[in-house]
């Protein structure tokens, strides 16, 4: 086969690109959830990440690599919110203007956050609009370099620094449960844990109203879905990219779905017993887990918590069905 779009040598390099500016995030356990899966369970807290997701990560990597000419024109990005926080800092910190192309259905609590940041929010209506095509046209017409959410290698190898730190604190692991929309976390992931931690079986998870990454990774071609309806607002993507596709062919042991309920229970879990604000989108690898996905006992299991930037008072009204 050819040869793939990002290596681990990619990753480490991100890492000390990384090094004193993105948080190392804490690994946080539970006998709660030891108890309810039988696995000995390490979260990777990237909730308590800059921004408030793993997408600080990606972010900073790519722009921090940008030439002075592109830096002093800016970025374009497109986003529900996360990835648009994390390039609105890291924009912020190098310097440079940021546009940042947003659905006008997306949380407010991260619409509020990128603007306050500092950058220039563009809204557009999933419905009618395509955001590539509005931040293609923005993005020439001002000269402005696209950053986007996913499928670029230095994105790809930016999220995979969790993964790196994950195994690098807490060792060798069997498993690894790993959030996905379009697939730049968990294949910069699954490259870090595979040469970290020879043999792992790497799980991507994604909402089941959203299953083009399953599909995709099945059928071994990229399919689409569109517009899917979910609380794991992060993960509403319509497919794997280019660059991410071949990654999770290569290193992925499987891709499981996860309803609705089935994430709300797991987000309420994490903050009714781990304290831990967590987004519905960052609870996707526990919800896997906790629905019996596949069964690891006596296993050591690796989750990544994607993101905190929850709307929390659309969220409390959710908690009211589980309390």
């Amino acid at each position: 086969m050819s040869a793939l779009p990002v290596t681990i040598a990619d990753v480490e390099a991100a890492a000390q690109r990384l090094a004193g500016v993105a948080h190392r995030t804490p690994v946080c356990t539970a006998g709660t959830v030891d108890g309810l899966t039988g696995a000995h369970v390490y979260f990777k807290c990237e909730n308590l990440q800059r921004a408030g997701a793993f997408k600080f990560r990606g972010a900073y990597n790519a722009l921090s690599q940008l030439d002075a000419q592109q830096r002093a024109a800016g970025v374009i990005a497109y986003s529900s919110g996360n990835h648009a926080q994390a390039v609105a800092l890291a924009g912020r910190l190098l310097g440079m203007p940021v546009v940042i192309v947003m659905p006008d259905d997306a949380p407010q609590v991260k619409v509020r956050a990128t603007r306050g940041y500092g950058a220039e929010v563009v809204l557009y209506n999933r419905e009618r609009d395509r955001r590539e095509d509005i931040a293609r046209s923005v993005g020439e017409a001002r000269g402005l370099t696209l950053v986007p959410p996913f499928d670029h290698p230095h994105i790809v190898a930016g999220q995979g620094t969790a993964a790196l730190e994950l195994i690098d604190e807490v060792g060798p692991l069997d498993a690894l449960f790993v959030p996905c929309g379009g697939g730049g976390l968990v294949s910069g992931c699954a490259i870090a844990a595979s040469a970290r931690s020879p043999g792992i079986a790497v799980y991507a998870v994604e909402p089941a109203a959203g299953d083009d990454v399953q599909r995709s990774f099945r059928s071994g071609r990229i399919e689409t879905v569109h517009n899917p309806q979910t609380i794991a607002d992060g993960a509403r993507t319509t497919a794997p990219g280019e660059i991410t596709f071949p990654l999770l062919r290569h290193y992925l042991k499987d891709v499981f779905t996860v309803d609705d309920d089935e994430l709300l229970r797991a987000t309420f879990l994490l903050w009714e017993r781990m304290k831990l604000v967590v987004e519905p989108t960052g609870a996707l690898g526990l919800a896997a887990l906790l629905a019996g996905r596949v069964a690891l006992p006596g296993q050591r299991v690796g989750v990544i918590l994607s993101g905190g930037n929850a709307d929390i008072v659309a969220l409390a009204a959710l908690f009211g069905r589980e309390s």
